[in-house]
C-alpha cells in the first residue's frame, strides 16, 4: 500500500559521484512520514523514468531534493518528481492505511500536507455505492468498495 507521497517536488541537485540515494529536505521527510534509509520510488514527470532508492535526510527547510549516484543519470536539475513510499500490511488492514500526501511549490516548500482525504470520505460513507468518480478523464463507478471501469 502507498504510505507516503511527496507530490511534484523539483530536483535541486544531481550528484553522479555520490554513493547513491535521494537527499530529501528533513521537513518534507517528516511531513510525509519517510524515514532515513527507507526505500522510496522516484517517478520523473519530465522523462517518465522510474527508479527505487533510499532516502537520506537533507537540511530541514532547505528545499533540497538531490538525486545521487547512478540514478543521477535519470534526472536533470529542475525536473519534477513524485517520491513515493510503500508499506506491506495484511489484506484486512489495508483499508485502514491512510497515505500522507505532501504537496510542494516550485522551491519544495510545503503548500499542503494531509492524509488522503478521499479515502477518509469513502470510509465515512460520504462516497456511497453507485457514485461516480472521474480519474484522468476516465469514468469509474464505485460499487461494493471496488472500482470498476464503466464501459459506457
Amino acid at each position: 500500500m502507498m504510505k507516503s507521497k511527496i507530490h511534484r517536488a523539483r530536483v535541486t541537485q544531481v550528484d553522479l559521484d555520490y554513493e547513491g540515494s535521494i537527499t530529501i529536505d528533513r521537513a518534507l521527510m517528516e511531513a510525509s512520514d519517510i524515514l532515513p534509509f527507507e526505500r522510496v520510488e522516484v517517478l520523473n514527470i519530465n522523462n517518465g523514468a522510474r527508479f527505487s532508492t533510499y532516502a537520506i535526510e537533507g537540511m530541514a527547510n532547505s528545499g533540497i531534493i538531490g538525486i545521487n549516484g547512478a540514478a543521477a543519470r535519470l534526472v536533470a536539475k529542475g525536473d519534477i518528481v513524485l517520491i513515493l513510499s510503500y508499506c506491506q500490511v495484511p489484506d484486512d488492514e489495508a483499508i485502514n492505511i491512510t497515505p500522507y500526501i505532501v504537496r510542494v511549490d516550485s522551491q519544495n516548500r510545503i503548500t499542503e500536507s494531509s492524509s488522503a482525504t478521499h479515502i477518509n470520505e469513502w470510509r465515512s460513507g460520504a462516497i456511497s455505492g453507485g457514485e461516480k468518480e472521474n480519474i484522468s478523464n476516465t469514468e469509474y463507478e464505485i460499487l461494493s468498495n471496488i472500482k470498476v471501469q464503466n464501459p459506457g
